[in-house]
């Protein structure tokens, strides 16, 4: 009888519960609970209300035990953000957000005064990211010490809620990887560089693979959530490392973009990639399933779009994702075209108007409607797109031909598109819950129900359809074009 498998998959702004089984030949999904992430905004920063998402966790598994049972459940989640446990098994503090400002001078003070940049990436091969966890824990250190002081353990998220549901602490090598405190090529942790940055050993748990048993639900949980009796399994539990092992690649030779919130753009590779140009190019190496090595580029991706929408939701104008789809398709091409990974649009706020502002300060036209500025958002991303694909097969020598795009970006059909037009590569799109189906794919390898990582990629073809977009040739010309312009505002 096939297992039932529960995925706890947590995005930035909301998370959900799904069940799932393996046939023999595909994989289903059904969703049964889903609760909105909140991030809470107070005079000590900004935080995630880490209690209540175990909440909703409790609930996901008590609705699964309303759905005949499940046998496992796995947690994955974003990257880089950790929670502090004493001494006594209590959570110290709630875990700050990768977005609270504590950390916006951190990596220059770290260049200065502990260790040049060079020396930092040469180690984890990770790109410089303000909320890198290493930045972070230095953050902690000059600013709260009495915090870390009084730490026994650190645990990232998907490990800490975890520790809540099994009261076991070990940390999942994928997204340890996320944050700068990893040897990339050991692949352990690079306590050398840790100890020079003032953040003690002892902090950090065993490392664990992805598949590994964490254990059974506490018996208070298991009194709570209608007494499964369910294991639970580490998964890929960083987001990405998920939807890449989700990816319905036939072959190595592919590319990815994860695409959400964020866009993760990359290759899958055997080991890391550490030269001079991954440096330049700023390309991250973070830990993948059995063994690969995730070579990407963190890329803004649709946080632009979802934060200009929720400024319009501030003004009173309530928009839904296909209104905008439509209004930035009746707008005039790459008119105007950003960076979407500049610093100016990180923070949350008004996103159309640093866009505007933007264009403004780069000479360039105004994009004056709410469309425009969509139709721009969804330009440069593609843009962003045919720069990342060139950087990866210069610094890898390969050439991939065909972009798989996977998670919930793929229902932007037109990002999809333009993604085509701008790097002349055939884009293959789908799945739409590449997270989660890689989730629950990873818990099935752990219970032996698939053999091996292109196993579980035959079961995922065999479940989703993908959607093709092709190059439009006749829109070459004005793309090359942009890309040009798109050169000029990144310096090249």
């Amino acid at each position: 009888m096939s297992k039932k498998m529960l995925a706890i998959d947590l995005g930035a702004s909301s998370g959900r519960g799904i069940i799932g089984s393996y046939d023999g030949n595909s994989i289903s999904l059904k969703e049964i609970h889903r609760f909105s992430n909140d991030p809470v905004m107070t005079n000590s920063g900004f935080s995630w209300d880490t209690l209540r998402l175990v909440y909703e966790i409790k609930n996901a598994i008590l609705k699964g035990s309303h759905e005949g049972g499940i046998d496992t459940l796995g947690i994955d989640t974003w990257g880089v953000d950790y929670g502090y446990i004493d001494k006594s098994g209590a959570l110290l503090s709630n875990p700050y957000h990768y977005r609270d400002s504590r950390t916006d001078n951190i990596p220059e003070y770290v260049f200065k005064n502990i260790f040049p940049w060079e020396e930092l990436y040469g180690v984890t091969g990770i790109q410089s990211m303000n909320f890198n966890t290493i930045y972070q824990m230095i953050a902690d250190r000059l600013n709260r010490p009495w915090l870390m002081e009084a730490a026994d353990k650190a645990l990232n998220m998907p490990d800490l809620l975890g520790y809540f549901l099994t009261g076991e602490m070990k940390t999942e090598y994928t997204i340890a990887s996320t944050g700068a405190i990893l040897d990339a090529k050991q692949r352990g942790y690079a306590y050398d560089l840790l100890s020079k940055a003032g953040i003690k050993k002892s902090l950090f748990c065993e490392l664990v693979a992805p598949g590994a048993e964490l254990g059974s639900l506490l018996p208070a949980i298991e009194e709570e959530t209608g007494n499964t009796k369910a294991k639970v399994v580490k998964v890929a539990s960083h987001d990405t490392a998920s939807a890449v092992l989700s990816v319905p690649a036939e072959n190595s030779d592919f590319l990815y973009i994860s695409s959400g919130t964020w866009s993760l753009m990359g290759i899958e590779n055997p080991e890391p990639v550490i030269n001079s140009e991954s440096l330049k190019y700023g390309f991250t190496n973070e830990g993948g399933v059995f063994g690969t090595i995730r070579v990407l580029k963190n890329i803004m991706g649709l946080w632009l779009e979802q934060e200009s929408r929720r400024q319009w939701r501030r003004e009173g104008i309530e928009y839904s994702f296909d209104d905008l789809s439509s209004m930035a398709e009746a707008s005039e091409p790459l008119r105007s075209i950003i960076n979407p990974d500049d610093p100016m649009f990180s923070p949350a706020g008004n996103m159309p108007r640093r866009i505007r502002e933007y264009c403004q300060k780069t000479g360039q036209p105004v994009p004056e409607s709410d469309g425009a500025v969509v139709r721009c958002i969804f330009e440069s991303l593609a843009l962003r797109y045919r720069w990342t694909a060139e950087k990866l097969e210069k610094i890898t020598s390969r050439k991939y031909p065909v972009i798989n795009i996977v998670g919930g970006g793929t229902k932007e059909e037109m990002l999809s598109q333009f993604a085509a037009d701008a790097s002349g590569r055939r884009v293959a799109a789908g799945p739409v819950e590449a997270t989660a189906l890689g989730n629950i794919a990873m818990q099935a390898l752990a219970s032996g129900e698939l053999r091996d990582i292109w196993d579980a990629r035959a079961a995922i073809r065999n479940s989703f359809e993908t959607k093709t977009y092709e190059p439009d040739t006749s829109s070459k010309d004005a793309w090359d074009d942009a890309y040009g312009r798109f050169l000029s505002l990144i310096g090249e």
